[in-house]
């Protein structure tokens, strides 16, 4: 058996094991019915209180987390029930009690109060059917009569238990709907978290770029100034100026603000959040974004090569998270060299098919991952750099979203000294029936 009452903590009580213990007082206190039906008498009210006591003691010792013992103790009871209302229907007239008439209600009312288990409808229904025709047996009634009770009592139990199997039914529905209710919650939650992660990472990136984007600003920006300068002093000084002169400063200015123009465009499409779909996307394509923002980098510390071919077929992915990838390894590539110094530093991203493959290789001449480091290069929050450089995610972050596409990333050391970084994706042809055809661009706008 389960433990004894005293085990039972306080404040732990269930549902069923309150139900219970309101219950065995609701019993006790009908023995006021018994008077006003038969008049006082003990045997009616050692019935009441037999039948009390079993619900009180079968509420200790009911463990609601195990099923065999809900089944046990509803079944106890359901029994127990049932014979002290038998054998009170017999102590108050037998046939001629008030309560004979109630003997197909008992199973209906154990149907109400244990809706979870048509076991304990069913035992009371066949001793409640058995106990009115014995009764009406005992007293020489027809057989006839006797079977009449029998099946009156049968088929209100048949229907108390279907009822409470379709309630059952229901409550299973009603959970089940209220649980992926929950999941579909719980999975939007996880995906907007991973868009503001990555969208996160994306800003962290442009951080690291800002003293670069400065520096690249701040020439056009002062060649802009200058132009202006001179156009101030040489008209307001001179009636005539050379034309050739100010279409010159002209054309110098225009390119500056273009070059400004371009610089912020790229910046702006790159910080954006994406499209979640994937699309069509022609590497080639993704690769010169991703390196336009890159070379702000890149420009005072290494030189960069691209080298795609433009018959690469394309791969599906989402145009702006691929190309933050590559910025995050591009721009990873440029810290490792950063103290080497421009002479000799070199960086190169390098495309290919290999069978039924995209490979894209980015590559640089540094110092390389040392081998400690390297089987935890894509752990998340794991860095190398200085607080005010990496945030750990990363790495983590690109082989996450490398692996949403179908593809893999790896990273290893060159032969010849370096770092490389390995990116492969599935054709995008072999995933998608509808394929616009080689080479052609993402659907999404360009950053």
């Amino acid at each position: 058996m389960s433990a004894a009452p005293a085990a039972v903590p306080s404040g732990k009580w269930g549902p069923r094991r309150k139900m219970m213990l309101v219950l065995a007082p609701a019993v006790l206190s009908q023995y006021t019915l018994d008077v006003l039906a038969a008049g006082p008498g003990v045997w009616t009210f050692v019935i009441r209180l037999v039948w009390a006591l079993s619900i009180v003691i079968s509420a200790l010792l009911l463990d609601e987390h195990s099923a065999p013992s809900v089944r046990l103790y509803t079944a106890f009871q359901s029994t127990v029930a049932s014979l002290s209302f038998i054998t009170l229907v017999l102590v108050t007239g037998a046939t001629g009690s008030v309560y004979f008439n109630f003997f197909p209600c008992l199973p209906l009312v154990l149907c109400l109060v244990y809706p979870q288990d048509s076991t304990s409808a069913t035992l009371s229904g066949a001793l409640c059917g058995a106990g009115a025709a014995g009764l009406l047996w005992v007293e020489g009634r027809p057989v006839s009569q006797a079977l009449l009770w029998a099946g009156v009592v049968v088929t209100v139990t048949i229907i108390g238990a279907y009822g409470a199997s379709e309630f059952r039914k229901a409550q299973r529905a009603e959970n089940e709907g209220r649980l992926e209710r929950a999941r579909r919650e719980v999975l939007e939650t996880l995906a907007i978290s991973e868009r503001r992660r990555a969208h996160s990472e994306k800003l962290a990136t442009i951080g690291q770029l800002a003293a670069s984007v400065m520096h690249e600003i701040n020439n056009p920006v002062a060649f802009i100034g200058a132009n202006l300068d001179f156009l101030e002093r040489e008209v307001l000084s001179e009636p005539r100026v050379s034309r050739e002169e100010l279409a010159e400063v002209f054309r110098e200015t225009r390119a500056g603000i273009e070059r400004v123009r371009q610089i912020i465009g790229d910046l702006r499409g790159f910080s954006r959040m994406d499209a979640e779909e994937p699309t069509e996307c022609a590497l080639a394509d993704v690769v010169n974004d991703a390196a336009r923002i890159a070379r702000l980098r890149l420009q005072h510390v290494a030189r960069l090569e691209v080298d795609i071919p433009a018959d690469l077929p394309p791969v599906l992915a989402v145009r702006g998270r691929l190309a933050q990838v590559l910025l995050n390894l591009l721009v990873n590539a440029g810290d490792a060299l950063e103290a080497r110094g421009l002479d000799g530093s070199e960086v190169r991203i390098l495309g290919g098919r290999e069978g039924s493959r995209v490979v894209l290789r980015v590559e640089d001449n540094g110092p390389g991952f040392p081998p400690h480091v390297l089987p935890r290069l894509f752990e998340t929050f794991f860095t190398t750099k200085g607080p005010e450089k990496g945030t750990g995610l990363g790495l983590a972050l690109s082989r996450e979203m490398v692996e949403q596409f179908g593809g893999s990333l790896v990273a290893e050391n060159r032969e010849e000294g370096g770092a490389r970084l390995r990116l492969e994706f599935p054709v995008g042809g072999a995933l998608s029936k509808r394929s616009p055809g080689p080479g052609r661009p993402c659907d999404a706008a360009r950053p």
